[in-house]
């Protein structure tokens, strides 16, 4: 339910807002050789990511951007690939969101790291306009870290998009 009191913008938990999906890759999942496709595994995390703002801001939550992805090691068929977010911060209408993904080989009794990926979602209301998102309460050392670290990419995101819009006129 989209709510916009005062009560909706109390500040809240990273633990709120973490959310984990796992999906097992199908052969439609993956190119000729087997493989998984980058572009499946890039939705996959905007969707993960995704979970976590709607978690947090409890509106719609659309994806403004998505920071540089490396693929760390390859995934297969019959793999299953687990795929954690969290809030990282939050600005005002935006946040940061976290997402890492794991893929586990059962068969091996193997989990590894394969991606790891910063989303720029923006809460928006029925109507598409941006409302305010509560403030995150980060609990531990890790979430402080993180905390601290996304107002850093938020600075470089703003620089980068700053030169970019210079560069076309």
């Amino acid at each position: 339910m989209i709510q916009t009191d005062a009560l909706h913008l109390l500040p809240r938990s990273v633990r709120d807002s973490q959310s984990e999906m796992a999906e097992i890759v199908l052969p439609n999942d993956t190119n000729p050789l087997g493989a998984l496709l980058g572009g499946r595994l890039m939705h996959w995390i905007d969707l993960a990511g995704a979970m976590a703002a709607h978690r947090h801001s409890r509106n719609y939550a659309l994806t403004a951007s998505i920071d540089h992805l490396d693929f760390l090691v390859p995934v297969h068929v019959g793999d299953l690939v687990i795929l954690r977010s969290s809030v990282n911060r939050v600005f005002n209408t935006s946040m940061e969101i976290g997402v890492k993904v794991w893929v586990e080989n059962f068969l091996q009794d193997q989990c590894e790291h394969v991606s790891s990926a910063y989303l720029t979602f923006v809460a928006v209301d029925a109507g598409g306009r941006h409302v305010s998102v509560p403030a995150i309460i980060p609990e531990t050392d890790e979430q402080r870290r993180r905390y601290d670290e996304a107002g850093k990419r938020r600075e470089i995101r703003r620089e980068h998009l700053e030169r970019r819009r210079r560069a076309s006129r």
